[in-house]
């Protein structure tokens, strides 16, 4: 299968973002990216889908929405609406009429930072999902970049600090959001886990101090969701839009930290009596399936049942590991970076029946 590298959640001057969607496509084009997906806030902009070029560099651009009720304070459950074709913003005020309407309309709906902390340093509330009562949604962002900085601004020298050393903050995806997403593939829901950078250039001054906060071009080297497409994109944009999209719904994805070293490479497959599965696929047990765990690099690799770990590895490439147990397989890889244990590559799971 062949590899495309998308950065998903980001914001221009339609919302809360400070740059255009061109400057988005320079960024993007600049940090190898594939494909990018911009979910303003509540609406739906329309022109500056397609690809864009730069000398022989060729980049996707999707045009999603981020929804959420603006009339419901506090704010609380925000959704990511992909390939929905129309504004979802009017649905916003129920969340399981959103999702209903976004399946309605072939679109595809993920629970934007679950799991959203409030900031007090910078006077940023909490905003996380509070609608966990709601179904058929696609899946969830299981790792935000923006959601992480609040989530380590305990001071204003925390966020300077982050501020003006951005490649010091990411760690992993918050401990709720995993244990939120094996509690709900437990419960035998199938959901697509992401990774978003939900970028917004912020533009940023305090006295004499002007910066961008982590400006679209950092963000973009950083929390990537790769997805795995049957063949190479065709340059139509229509038709590579359509496999995207494809291959999320499918889970044919995992999320990379992309700025320790490139994550690209990875792969998460099974074999069995009855074939082949990537991650996303189901597989029989019957006769035994074999895990194979293909790394970019030598890392320390956890492979987990139904939530729990099973097998660790350590500064190894190529891991596989035998099993007749049904369950909910999935992957998280860690290395060492600027003197920390980080999350590396975190899979979609493989389900075996």
């Amino acid at each position: 299968m062949h590899e495309l590298v998308v950065n998903l959640h980001m914001h221009t001057l339609y919302s809360d973002g400070s740059g255009t969607h061109k400057d988005i496509a320079h960024a993007a084009l600049k940090a190898g990216l594939d494909a990018v997906i911009v979910t303003d806030h509540n609406v739906l902009v329309s022109g500056p889908q397609g690809y864009y070029t730069e000398g022989k560099k060729r980049m996707l651009m999707l045009i999603a929405e981020e929804v959420h009720d603006q009339a419901r304070l506090p704010q609380k459950s925000h959704l990511l609406v992909f390939n929905a074709a129309r504004e979802m913003a009017t649905f916003a005020a129920d969340p399981q009429n959103l999702i209903d309407n976004v399946r309605r309309a072939d679109g595809l709906s993920f629970i934007a930072h679950p799991f959203d902390p409030e900031c007090k340093p910078i006077k940023e509330l909490d905003i996380p999902w509070a609608d966990w009562q709601v179904h058929g949604f696609t899946g969830l962002e299981l790792w935000n970049g923006m959601s992480e900085l609040k989530q380590h601004g305990h001071s204003l020298l925390h966020i300077l600090f982050y501020a003006f050393l951005p490649w010091f903050l990411a760690d992993r995806p918050p401990t709720q959001s995993l244990e939120k997403w094996d509690e709900l593939l437990n419960q035998g829901i199938k959901l697509v886990a992401i990774g978003g950078s939900d970028a917004h250039a912020f533009r940023a001054t305090m006295g004499p101090l002007r910066r961008v906060i982590y400006p679209y071009d950092f963000h973009f080297r950083t929390i990537n969701t790769h997805i795995l497409v049957p063949t190479a994109p065709s340059g139509e944009a229509l038709a590579d839009s359509r496999t995207v999209y494809e291959a999320l719904a499918a889970g044919h994805a995992f999320i990379g930290y992309d700025l320790p070293g490139s994550t690209r490479g990875f792969r998460f497959t099974a074999q069995g009596k009855d074939g082949d599965a990537v991650l996303g696929d189901e597989i029989q047990a019957e006769g035994g399936v074999t895990l194979k765990i293909k790394l970019p690099a030598a890392a320390e690799c956890i492979l987990l049942k139904d939530g729990k770990p099973i097998q660790r590895w350590r500064n190894q490439e190529a891991c596989s590991y035998i099993t007749i147990q049904p369950g909910v397989f999935r992957v998280e890889v860690y290395r060492s970076y600027l003197g920390k244990r980080r999350g590396w590559i975190f899979s979609n799971p493989i389900y075996v029946k």
